[in-house]
């Protein structure tokens, strides 16, 4: 949602970045070190941050991610809807007029927001156009009566899908990360429902474009995008590997956590593989336990790992060591590691990750699912030596690496200054937000 919101400032329109309350207090705390230039921020003119309430306590753990399960629930029960509103007439009343709201898709009071005070809205849809149209495939299992007496849609996670799905009728325009050449089959099936359907992704490849045009440093990689205190030591132990293509990557995600004798199988499969290894552990990875590790797995990671608490994981995908990715396939890491040209071993856990990983392994050529021998999403330790193995060196490998090549380039092409995305963004804003009344320097 930020590089989405910087792409629009950098083409001149003035931007409030509406964050929840948690959120932002992660988000300051994970800027606060000596890589981040603070005239970076300095030099953000007409670009400024508020915040709302989402009505949850905050964790116990400083370091932890709020329970998704009542975030949903939240959400679901309009509990930001008046904040939310309370906010945007603030804004209103202020010299800072609102011409429109470009709302992440699975928020859906801000569509009632915006009916209610005759504001247009765009949908941004961070996930996969697949993802998408299985949140649509939700509300055709809810209308089918025989269906749903077999399937339980009530949960708060489903219920918010559905009301994505529907919300998205709604809308002036709907955006989805991604690029024509990666989903077209499933994009020309959703471009006729949604007229004005636009795919702009990959969001850095396209921040990239603008600062190769326009020389501008806040497009630069070096700006921050996590929740998470990047630790940048990592990259320096990246450097003092000689062999390109030699380390396997290692990221669960942020939301994704693991049960004990899952973080010890995946630690003696990587020490047993005998390959040099990043692995990110957050300090909340393993849920409701720390994180310690049997003690022949410390003896040797120390020759051949690193372990991080975080990282910047798009330059950690494009360092020339790194040569493969083991991931939860959450859509971010899915694109980012598509736009490094890495291929992965895909261990999904929730949501849209079931569906990245199926297409990433059988469409795209660039992964191998771990869960294809497992029970109850459990890996053993003699399959992820098995699996980095054959990503690292087999012939397997190297199609995969091959493959990611080839879509690395066409996420180039399409964030091309003639690229589908790099056009489909100046259509999003000469067709949409400026005939919704938008004017450069307006928010």
């Amino acid at each position: 949602m930020l590089k989405f919101a910087r792409l629009l400032h950098l083409k001149g329109f003035h931007i409030t970045f509406v964050n929840t309350e948690f959120n932002h207090r992660r988000y300051l705390k994970s800027r606060s070190s000596p890589r981040h230039n603070s005239n970076l921020e300095n030099a953000l003119l007409n670009f400024q941050y508020e915040t709302i309430p989402d009505g949850l306590p905050d964790p116990s753990n400083e370091n932890a991610n709020q329970d998704a399960n009542s975030l949903f629930e939240s959400i679901t029960n309009n509990v930001m809807l008046q904040p939310f509103l309370d906010l945007l007439q603030k804004l209103k009343s202020s010299s800072n007029s609102v011409n429109c709201i470009i709302s992440d898709g699975f928020m859906p009071f801000t569509v009632t927001a915006a009916q209610q005070l005759g504001i247009p809205i765009a949908l941004f849809f961070t996930i996969a156009a697949r993802s998408f149209k299985g949140c649509m495939q939700l509300r055709t299992l809810e209308e089918n009566t025989t269906l749903t007496s077999l399937i339980d849609l009530n949960s708060y996670a489903t219920r918010v899908a559905i009301e994505a799905a529907k919300n998205a009728a709604k809308a002036s325009a709907v955006v989805i990360h991604t690029f024509d050449a990666l989903e077209r089959q499933v994009l020309d099936a959703l471009s006729a429902v949604f007229p004005n359907l636009f795919t702009i992704g990959p969001l850095q490849l396209l921040l990239n474009q603008i600062n190769e045009q326009v020389g501008n440093s806040l497009s630069s990689t070096g700006y921050k995008y996590n929740l998470w205190k990047e630790e940048t030591e990592c990259l320096q132990w990246l450097d003092s590997k000689e062999l390109p293509n030699s380390v396997v990557y290692v990221n669960f995600g942020s939301s994704v956590y693991l049960t004990k004798q899952q973080l010890t199988e995946v630690a003696m499969g990587l020490v047993n593989s005998n390959r040099p290894f990043l692995w990110i552990i957050r300090p909340d990875l393993v849920t409701g336990e720390t994180a310690d590790m049997p003690s022949e797995f410390e003896v040797k990671a120390k020759e051949t790992g690193f372990i991080a608490r975080w990282c910047p994981q798009e330059e950690v995908l494009n360092h020339p060591a790194v040569g493969g990715f083991f991931t939860h396939s959450g859509w971010n890491s899915t694109i980012e590691s598509l736009c490094a040209g890495v291929p992965m071993i895909c261990w999904p856990f929730l949501g849209d990750q079931t569906t990245n990983c199926r297409y990433t392994c059988n469409e795209w050529g660039v992964g191998m699912d771990i869960t294809n021998s497992g029970d109850d999403n459990q890996v053993g330790r003699n399959e992820v030596e098995k699996l980095v193995g054959e990503l690292m060196e087999g012939e397997k490998g190297m199609q995969m690496r091959n493959k990611a090549s080839e879509w690395k380039r066409f996420a180039e092409e399409a964030a091309a200054p003639d690229g589908s995305s790099a056009t489909n963004l100046e259509k999003l804003v000469n067709q949409v937000l400026l005939s919704k009344g938008l004017i450069p320097s307006k928010n």
